[in-house]
């Protein structure tokens, strides 16, 4: 039976010099797993999950210390483990004028959803279906006063 791999700390960015060549190395013996979480998951410091190659691991990392794509997690002479984010959702909100904007930002605000503008769009970070977001703001989507874009 194998054991649970323990993550702690990581060691780089799988581009960084001279993790880049270990890398490499070991991707010719077919070793480099990956272990692929959702944007959602980024800020998790504690969890549990499974590599491609089908290693359980539980990471545990310092509040500190923070994850992204292509995070080398895990590496000795036998194999790797390169953290990959997959991509992120976006739900398009477009107001219609200046007064649904203010409306809609100050709900998105209050509802502490990740955003982005895009224009005059604001995109809402969707780790969730569209529906989950649409309810808290069915009022101004069901007057036609925001615009919803998948």
């Amino acid at each position: 039976m194998q054991t649970e791999l323990v993550i702690d700390g990581i060691h780089g960015l799988r581009t960084a010099p001279g993790l880049a060549e270990r890398l490499h190395q070991l991707a010719h013996h077919g070793v480099v797993e990956t272990l692929q979480i959702t944007p959602h998951d980024l800020p998790r410091r504690r969890f549990r999950a499974v590599t491609d190659h089908g290693t359980a691991c539980f990471v545990s990392l310092a509040r500190d210390t923070p994850l992204y794509d292509g995070a080398v997690l895990h590496l000795d002479g036998t194999r790797a483990v390169v953290l990959r984010v997959g991509a992120q959702r976006w739900l398009r909100l477009q107001p219609v004028d200046a007064a649904a904007a203010l409306e809609l930002g100050y709900q998105a605000g209050n509802l502490h959803w990740r955003i982005r503008f895009d224009g005059t769009a604001l995109l809402v970070a969707a780790d969730a279906p569209d529906d989950n977001y649409l309810a808290r703001v069915r009022g101004l989507v069901d007057s036609g006063r925001v615009q919803v874009h998948g």
